[in-house]
């Protein structure tokens, strides 16, 4: 691929070039900003994209100034942020430090080597474009790659992998699959709007690690019968009305309209390797210097819970947002020497 293909950019050769506009990639944006290093931002979606697709009355786990990035405060009506205040606080943040961000472009391929990078993103629409940069800083989370259950039907319309609102469900049967946070944040969500929710959990009971305040809650629906619950099974196939279980009492239909199967995300191994980053699958992680984040491949740097590989609950917007200050640094250094 060329810059002087139809559709390139204007040729500039950046600094360094973020992929992915979340919370981390805003950081790393702004730090690399604050050392006078003209970059952009290009990710696939919108400004904080996995964090618009959560569900619509989401509470954070986590007081607002956990979520701040670039030292600007960040405020909230209660004592923990909602989904509304970070999207409008990031929105804040990205025009407060004039990133530049090039949204809906999905990166493609990353070639050239440190000091010319040539990075190729297409639009929605097929158009190409090129980003020339002397490094690349990858913060692409983990959120795009839902953990499949591998059954029959899985393909079919009333399957869902992410949970926006109850409204769409109301007066349908509800099967929500897994047994963590976003399974038992929707199932309540979805009680208390009208729908009928059986919780399908492979596990002898939810999540131990089901915040304080959404544990009681939920097993009191449970107890008074208000949300059926299915432990120790697993979904065996998805049918247009039915869905088959296999329980430890043996196999059992149950009627149903809509799955939500909620069991979590992946990083995008293939994209990082296709890229040139190392990943040790026998652990689960890329390859890469644990001080500078940079990666086996020079001047290719990965920022946020990437990082982590699948061990997704070691980083969070809390910890990952720190990364870029020492990716900027390190590149800062590297540009200057």
């Amino acid at each position: 691929m060329s810059p002087a293909d139809p559709g390139a950019d204007d040729g500039r050769l950046l600094d360094a070039l973020v992929i992915g506009a979340g919370p981390t990639g805003l950081a790393c944006g702004i730090e690399l900003k604050k050392r006078g290093l003209e970059t952009a931002l290009v990710d696939q979606g919108c400004v904080v994209n996995s964090l618009y697709s959560y569900p619509t009355n989401l509470v954070f786990f986590t007081t607002p100034e956990l979520l701040e990035i670039g030292d600007l405060p960040m405020t909230s009506m209660g004592e923990k942020p909602v989904r509304a205040e970070a999207l409008k606080y990031y929105r804040r943040a990205a025009a407060h430090y004039r990133l530049d961000i090039r949204s809906y472009q999905r990166v493609t391929a990353v070639e050239g080597r440190q000091g010319d990078f040539l990075v190729e993103s297409r639009s929605p629409d097929g158009r190409v474009r090129f980003h020339r940069a002397r490094t690349v800083v990858a913060a692409t989370g983990f959120y795009d790659i839902p953990v499949l259950l591998g059954v029959p039907g899985e393909d079919l319309p009333k399957v869902h992998h992410y949970y926006k609102e109850a409204h769409p469900f109301f007066g349908l049967n509800v099967a929500v699959v897994g047994g963590a946070n976003s399974a038992v944040i929707a199932a309540l969500d979805l009680v208390r709007s009208g729908a009928r929710v059986t919780l399908i959990h492979r596990g002898p009971e939810i999540d131990p690690k089901v915040k304080y305040w959404l544990r009681p809650d939920m097993l009191n629906r449970i107890r008074d019968g208000a949300i059926g619950a299915r432990f120790g099974t697993r979904v065996t196939a998805i049918r247009g009305d039915e869905i088959d279980l296999a329980t430890p009492e043996g196999p059992v239909t149950l009627p149903n309209d809509v799955v939500l199967a909620l069991t979590g995300y992946s990083p995008d191994f293939p994209f990082l390797e296709s890229i040139g980053v190392g990943i040790d699958h026998e652990a689960g992680r890329p390859r890469l210097d644990p001080g500078t984040y940079e990666t086996g491949r020079p001047g290719l740097f990965l920022a946020g819970v990437v990082v982590a590989g699948v061990h997704t609950s070691e980083i969070f917007i809390e910890n990952g947002r720190f990364h870029g200050a020492a990716i900027a640094e390190a590149i800062a250094q590297r540009l200057a020497g």
